[in-house]
């Protein structure tokens, strides 16, 4: 932790690459979908424009070009996510140790809904860790990058903003967790960093810090 402040009274983290090595699966499926409705698509591209977003937002860049998707594509991708996941899915490596070893509370805040969220938690053998401490975009009315559901997340558990750290990989959710007034660490040791410069990116969005080991959490 930064010299200048206390430990925190809270840990708020992100699911998707954060918790889970999910990203690169995710993207896919989105990519995979999306071309069974002829809209193209790459998964370096989907890794741009939504890591860290929520299905709504989406919509909503497709929107913006004028290009509606059918009301079967979130029913689709979601049935593509939940399957892939049950078979592929994998934790972050040492993040059991981490959360084993936490003396202050914690809880997960994710863009994703709360059947992938609790999917993922479930085949990763992390669910206990979490209980009924789960917060996702359907929660509040404007997801990452507005502060809303970190909000949530800090008022549900009763700590102060100000006493919070989050964790987070995209630069959606470090956006977020500045605008709650948080302290943010960003992490880039998913397997959708290999090859791309995560400390300069998530740096570059507000992050207070940047770490790519779960082995390192604590270390300044």
């Amino acid at each position: 932790m930064e010299q200048d402040r206390p430990r925190p009274e809270l840990i708020i983290f992100d699911c998707d690459g954060v918790l889970v090595d999910s990203e690169l699966l995710s993207c896919r499926c989105l990519s995979e979908v999306l071309a069974e409705f002829d809209i193209a698509l790459s998964q370096q591209q989907a890794l741009e424009l939504f890591l860290g977003r929520s299905t709504k937002a989406i919509e909503q860049h497709y929107r913006s070009l004028g290009q509606i998707v059918p009301e079967s594509f979130l029913p689709r991708l979601k049935s593509q996510v939940l399957s892939t996941f049950a078979a592929c899915l994998q934790p972050i490596p040492g993040i059991a140790g981490v959360m084993s070893d936490l003396s202050v509370p914690f809880c997960v805040a994710s863009s994703s809904d709360f059947d992938r969220v609790a999917l993922s938690l479930d085949v990763t053998g992390l669910r206990a860790y979490f209980g009924e401490r789960i917060y996702t975009a359907q929660m509040v009315r404007h997801g990452k990058p507005a502060p809303d559901l970190f909000l949530l997340a800090a008022e549900k558990m009763g700590v102060r903003p100000a006493r919070t750290l989050v964790i987070e990989d995209s630069v959606s959710g470090v956006a977020a967790g500045k605008a709650a007034g948080m302290t943010v660490w960003g992490f880039v040791g998913g397997s959708h960093y290999r090859g791309r410069d995560g400390q300069a990116i998530l740096s570059g969005a507000g992050a207070d810090r940047v770490f790519a080991r779960m082995g390192d959490f604590w270390e300044a």
